[in-house]
């Protein structure tokens, strides 16, 4: 484990950070997972001992989602019902399985990938840290 020390001015890399938080893996060292269960948050990372308790996601990750899935799904709706027209209840039953399943998949990682952009942009506690 290779931990270096940077001064408070010197920036985190943003993309590699949200890269591994979407992985919901640890924004400084990409090993310790972010989250236990399924949107609870680690209070330190299991590798590195970074400290997640100043993470604050609140309703980012559900906002995003919301706004992914509602995007996605209408298109989708749009273009079946044009070209198959298929009946109501096969329509809601199709779309409303994909909803819930790219739900499901989105918020966790839309989660992680909070987490990760405010270690590297020292948003809130992050900020206080000497480890990167």
């Amino acid at each position: 484990m290779t931990t270096q020390t940077f001064s408070q001015d010197e920036e985190r890399a943003l993309w590699p950070a949200v890269r591994r938080g979407w992985k919901r893996k640890c924004p400084n060292c990409g090993e310790g997972p972010v989250l236990h269960s399924y949107l609870k948050m680690n209070d330190t990372c299991t590798h590195c001992t970074q400290d997640f308790t100043a993470a604050r996601a609140d309703d980012g990750p559900a906002y995003l989602t919301i706004l992914i899935v509602g995007h996605v799904a209408i298109a989708l709706m749009h273009i079946v019902f044009v070209h198959f027209r298929p009946e109501p209840m096969v329509l809601f039953s199709l779309f409303a399985t994909i909803a819930i399943v790219l739900s499901l998949y989105l918020l966790p990682r839309f989660k992680g990938a909070i987490v990760g952009y405010q270690w590297a942009k020292r948003m809130f506690g992050f900020s206080h840290e000497e480890r990167v």
